[in-house]
């Protein structure tokens, strides 16, 4: 038993299952693009990432944060003299947003729930993504595992940067892992996303190994990992990890440049633009070479 398996069991046995808590940031109904058929996206607060391109940069924290809309203040001064949170809950011209509050493994089974006549008509389920869901790996392994309890069908949304404990721990509660490979250079890697990427592809290959069903998915993003070598790079490392169904090109779009500024958040990577259609089916045909389904979107 590693002591992330400790810390896990240990944290869940301090409370029932049903009232485990974790930080959540925003619950989408009606997903078609996380997994199988109509799904639930339970989106958990925390990243060990922090990648230049992200979609969901309020995301990256793990504490709850208020969020600031300066072109939203009216100057009416109803925030003045109140903490951060109290602000964002009174403040007429929801210029602040609170994202992340704590819920309980119930409370959020509550929201899925209402949602399993979708799944059962279309196949779907839950995914679990974030931010980073094994960030919070108590929390993740309590609802996954309720899930299965309740007969959904399940999916960990992951970038790989984890303990091996805590991707063993969710393996008997998972059904598929939608795993990130963001670039294979180490060095771009560390780069683009403030972490290496050893961890990373050694727990895919240990996932694979393991028995899991694994979706990669590669954001394509043009100028940043879209390069012949690293395709080809990428292609030689996946033909070889076992489990592996497809990998999915996701197209870079502006929304993590709007967010950045919608948050007036600093966005690294300056303007970028959209893959052409050319080059994503082209790096599409690259990959089925090395004998890798592959599709384009989610």
């Amino acid at each position: 038993m590693t002591d992330t398996d400790r810390k896990i069991e240990a944290t869940n046995a301090r409370r029932p299952q049903a009232e485990t808590t974790g930080r959540v940031f925003d619950i989408k109904r009606y997903t078609l693009h996380d997994g199988p058929g109509i799904r639930v996206s339970i989106h958990l607060k925390g990243c060990p990432l922090s990648c230049w391109w992200c979609h969901n940069p309020e995301s990256q924290r793990y504490e709850p944060q208020v969020l600031f809309r300066p072109e939203r203040c009216i100057s009416c001064g109803a925030c003045k003299g109140l903490d951060e949170i109290a602000a964002a809950e009174g403040c007429p011209a929801e210029a602040r947003e609170l994202c992340g509050v704590e819920m309980t493994v119930n409370e959020v089974m509550r929201a899925i729930m209402k949602e399993r006549m979708f799944f059962e008509q279309s196949g779907g389920g839950v995914t679990l993504t974030g931010g980073e869901p094994l960030g919070q790996p108590a929390f993740a392994v309590a609802l996954l595992e309720a899930c299965k309890k309740n007969e959904l069908h399940t999916a960990v949304d992951t970038c790989g940067f984890a303990d091996w404990g805590v991707f063993e721990v969710t393996l008997p509660y998972t059904d598929l892992y939608l795993f990130d490979i963001k670039h294979m250079d180490p060095e771009k890697h560390r780069l683009y996303t403030g972490v290496d990427n050893e961890i990373i592809l050694q727990n895919l290959v240990r996932l694979g190994e393991a028995g899991a069903a694994i979706f990669a998915r590669m954001p394509f993003i043009p100028g940043i990992n879209t390069d012949e070598k690293n395709l080809h790079d990428m292609g030689r490392f996946l033909k070889d990890v076992r489990g592996i169904a497809q990998l999915n090109l996701l197209p870079y779009h502006s929304a993590a440049e709007d967010k950045h500024s919608r948050w007036n958040m600093d966005y690294k990577p300056g303007k970028l633009y959209p893959p052409t259609e050319n080059a994503l089916r082209k790096a599409a045909e690259l990959m089925e070479g090395y004998g890798i389904k592959t599709v384009i979107g989610g």
